[in-house]
């Protein structure tokens, strides 16, 4: 499918965090905006002293040698200790410095957090994970070999569905969506397989559980998410931006795409993320997404059967990383020294982040200000996490 504008950022990322295209330097970039770069500084800085530091050398090959415009990074030892860096510019047309611990949208991380209301629902009786979504949401879905009565809650939560994914079909126009009109888009399309038979990432499942809670609840999700996970959690910089609110909130850097491959970087900080909702919505910090997981594996968030029900996995193809497991909105990532981390990743407009926690209380989130072009960088940014985690 050919992807152009606006909305070419929007489809290469939920489908696929990776992204797919050609890289073009941010040095390339800060040219066509006619900006000079004498004196910017490319290389991170640390809360910590100076010396060797591998997540500071990641990062800073990140931007000097992979061309990303910044990198940040939180990083949390076994003692609750950390650490937090930067690399690059957090503005390509002013040079300015990347504001530490600054806000990104964090796309698909968005998932756990909804995964999380939703065992939250579980554990109260609320909502049976094998009961099927027409249980709750009764005649919603229907389509060409789509039928809700045949898809479970568990289903969606693990993106065993089968149900496409509706950002393969998002027009060029950059507006508000309603959820409705997000699911609607994924239903005009046939099946891609048969509920239960294979695994397959669509955002389409996040929308439905999005929905699913609401109806339980009564309540607006942004307002589930916010009572049930990010105020227990104590997440100071996260939140759910409000239909029409463009911006974000707290200091941040930029975030930039590309129109096509080759093309210049542009700034695509602010926009209108409703495309995302359940899916990919919240905008956060690496700090805040460490403290987040660190929650959920140490048990603050769910009981500990949801907990089990969350980490039981199956095997996960791309956008994730070779060995990857996915179990209900949470994902389990081989690590280089032995064991795995947990967490999920996301890849929205102008912004890449990865990162999790072990079961022994570390935790590491990395974040970037641009989509990576081609698997290898995208490699890298995996690499610093795992280095992060490793060291």
């Amino acid at each position: 499918m050919r992807e152009r504008g606006m909305w070419q950022k929007f489809r290469s990322s939920e489908r696929r965090p990776g992204g797919r295209r050609g890289a073009v330097r941010a040095a390339a970039a800060v040219a066509t905006l006619g900006v000079m770069t004498t004196g910017v500084p490319a290389s991170p800085a640390a809360s910590a002293g100076a010396g060797p530091d591998t997540v500071r050398q990641g990062l800073s090959s990140l931007v000097r040698a992979d061309g990303l415009p910044a990198a940040l990074a939180s990083v949390q030892d076994r003692e609750g200790r950390t650490r937090t860096y930067t690399a690059g510019v957090g503005d390509l047309a002013t040079g300015s410095k990347v504001p530490r611990d600054g806000q990104v949208r964090i796309g698909s991380n968005t998932k756990t957090f909804t995964a999380v209301v939703v065992l939250q629902l579980v554990g109260e009786g609320k909502v049976d994970l094998d009961a099927t979504i027409d249980t709750h949401l009764p005649g919603l879905v229907r389509g060409e070999g789509i039928d809700g009565r045949r898809i479970t809650v568990r289903q969606l939560l693990q993106h065993t569905s089968g149900l496409p994914n509706y950002v393969e079909y998002l027009g060029d126009d950059v507006r508000y969506y309603e959820p409705r009109e997000l699911l609607d888009l994924a239903l005009r399309h046939k099946a891609h397989f048969a509920p239960g038979a294979k695994w397959e990432y669509s955002n389409t499942n996040y929308v439905l559980a999005g929905l699913l809670v609401q109806k339980i609840t009564g309540r607006p999700l942004a307002e589930e998410i916010d009572r049930r996970v990010i105020r227990p959690a104590g997440l100071r910089h996260t939140y759910f931006p409000a239909p029409g609110d463009v911006t974000i909130r707290e200091p941040h850097p930029k975030g930039y795409y590309q129109e096509a491959a080759g093309a210049p970087l542009r700034d695509g900080t602010e926009l209108d993320p409703s495309w995302g909702w359940a899916a990919g919505q919240l905008i956060s910090t690496n700090s805040d997404l460490n403290r987040f997981h660190a929650a959920l594996l140490g048990g603050r968030l769910l009981p500990a059967a949801q907990l089990a029900l969350m980490r039981t996995t199956v095997p996960a193809g791309e956008p994730f990383a070779s060995g990857a497991r996915y179990g209900l909105g949470l994902v389990s990532t081989p690590l280089s020294c032995g064991g795995v981390y947990w967490g999920h990743g996301g890849s929205t407009t102008g912004y890449e982040t990865r990162g999790g926690a072990t079961d022994d209380g570390r935790a590491a989130s990395v974040a970037v200000t641009t989509q990576p072009t081609d698997k290898g960088t995208m490699k890298r940014v995996e690499r610093v996490v795992d280095t992060a985690l490793c060291r």
